[in-house]
């Protein structure tokens, strides 16, 4: 009877331990409340010093600072492009925790050449040169900003609560997003193979129609492939005044523009959503001259990969026979080439985003959490999931915008800035906040003991 006693009361005393462990453990609330000041002045200071893509170097500093001061190991200048001299600025934060899966998260680094208009205290007054050596103004008018303060803020709390997880957990900042190579450059460089493979790789993005404080999901297609298309329409040039002698390139190029919006509407079926859009056209010097060659620059979007090639296939075929039509040799043909910039459609894997889900509820409120239908932009995180859907990824939205605003807007009609836009200004915050606490909950879902 004493020995039953005495087990008894170790399993109470234990139980009791353990109870008071657990009760001793900082609530996740807690250390974002403790950390929420120094997050929101790591985003200002982050937004008023913008570095566009591949001129990541402060961004990628300030952010491996960050993480090392956190307590993880870390690597930086990872990234091999496909361009002699390019200098891959991406960073990795690796911590081990036992034995367990492996969580990847991802920010993202660049801004974009967007003079900032928002009037800010802490806006952007940044200038700098671009790749074709163009002085332009740079902002952070995508919220990247955002995406490495919610990051910074999750390595912080993911530490302090290292007894409710197991595994390896893998933070990367991410270069170049903004030009569709930082992934494929990380990933060239040995991400999966230098670094642990991730079991789930996940990822927020601000949404700028989305009140802050709330989070969208959308399993399945979340964003499409995108596709930068040249087309170089030839011909011959000559006096403006003897057309009849001419081969002209900028009809030509008329008739292509035209004939290119047929693809969608008539060749692509109803259910495959798609956009062909040229977003460029340029030919000629003056008035009366009759070029030689009109560039025009195309952005293809789809869903489904078989949808994309079809796509290509019908620029090429539609672009040679115009020009066939109206007379231009075949030694002249429209040059296509669509190898310069390609990102996969982000493929949200519907059962991990249905998991996260239920996360998102119980973390923020059922009322915070909305389903968010698809978009035709573009993202390269699709290709963490690698080829086959190797691995599974998620990127939900995280709501960015004065919920007054998101109001005022829908009882006006009038449009919010978007993303991309100068006047695009988040709501530090509360954003913020919500993208600790969403991400920090998720990886602690896909690692729980």
């Amino acid at each position: 009877m004493i020995h039953r006693r005495l087990f008894l009361v170790a399993i109470f005393c234990g139980a009791l331990m353990t109870a008071m462990k657990v009760e001793a453990q900082p609530s996740l609330d807690a250390l974002v409340d403790r950390e929420i000041a120094s997050l929101v002045e790591a985003y200002k200071t982050l937004h008023a010093a913008p570095e566009l893509s591949r001129q990541e170097e402060k961004t990628s500093a300030f952010l491996a600072k960050e993480l090392r001061s956190a307590g993880y190991a870390v690597t930086e200048r990872v990234g091999k492009y496909d361009r002699a001299g390019w200098v891959g600025y991406g960073v990795v934060g690796v911590l081990k925790n036992g034995e367990g899966p492996t969580v990847l998260v991802r920010t993202d680094l660049d801004a974009l050449p967007v003079e900032e208009k928002t009037g800010l205290p802490y806006a952007s007054r940044v200038r700098t040169k671009n790749d074709a050596g163009q002085e332009v103004g740079v902002m952070h008018a995508c919220g990247h900003d955002i995406h490495i303060a919610s990051l910074i803020g999750t390595a912080r709390a993911l530490v302090q609560l290292k007894d409710r997880w197991r595994g390896t957990l893998v933070l990367v900042g991410q270069p170049s997003e903004e030009i569709g190579a930082g992934a494929g450059a990380m990933l060239n460089d040995g991400l999966y193979t230098r670094f642990p493979r991730p079991d789930y790789a996940l990822a927020l993005h601000d949404n700028a129609e989305l009140e802050a404080g709330k989070v969208g999901y959308c399993p399945g297609y979340a964003l499409a492939s995108v596709t930068s298309v040249d087309v170089t329409v030839r011909g011959v040039g000559g006096h403006g005044s003897k057309p009849e002698m001419t081969k002209d390139p900028v009809v030509v190029a008329a008739q292509v523009v035209l004939a290119l919006q047929t693809i969608v509407s008539r060749e692509v079926s109803p259910l495959d959503p798609a956009v062909v859009t040229v977003g460029s056209i340029h030919g000629g010097t003056k008035h009366n001259i009759i070029p030689d060659e009109v560039k025009l620059q195309i952005t293809v979007r789809a869903y489904k990969e078989e949808v994309r090639r079809k796509i290509l296939a019908s620029i090429e075929r539609i672009s040679r026979g115009v020009a066939l039509a109206a007379g231009v040799p075949d030694s002249l043909a429209p040059v296509v080439d669509a190898s310069r910039e390609f990102t996969p459609a982000t493929y949200n894997d519907p059962e991990l985003t249905r998991r996260l889900t239920g996360v998102f509820e119980k973390a923020l409120g059922r009322e915070k959490v909305t389903p968010w239908a698809p978009i035709m932009a573009g993202e390269d995180f699709g290709r963490y999931r690698l080829e086959g859907d190797q691995i599974p990824i998620c990127l939900f939205w995280l709501g960015a915008v004065d919920p007054a605003k998101v109001a005022e807007g829908k009882r006006t009609g009038a449009p919010l800035p978007y993303l991309h836009s100068s006047a695009f200004a988040p709501l530090p915050e509360p954003t913020i906040r919500t993208g600790v606490k969403a991400m920090t909950s998720a990886v602690l879902e896909l690692m729980k003991r």
